[in-house]
């Protein structure tokens, strides 16, 4: 990890639950960042929260796609 470099990766918790309606769904906590280690071997992980519960899941840091507002009922 080097100071001017951006993580590649996001490390999240995530929780399953089920809603008032039975569905299962899943809650995602962003908690920290990772880094890849110069030689491709390893990682650097940064987190803020240490998961007491649920998974640890690290993901590729990419931009969420962008929502379009909901077009206007005439």
């Amino acid at each position: 990890m080097t100071k001017n470099s951006k993580p590649t990766h996001r490390a999240h918790i995530v929780r399953n639950y089920t809603d008032k309606d039975g569905t299962e769904r899943s809650h995602w906590t962003d908690i920290g960042s990772v880094w890849p280690h110069g030689d491709g071997k390893g990682y650097d992980v940064t987190l803020v929260a240490f998961p007491l519960d649920g998974r640890l899941v690290l993901r590729v840091d990419e931009p969420k796609p962008v929502q379009q507002p909901a077009e206007p009922v005439a």
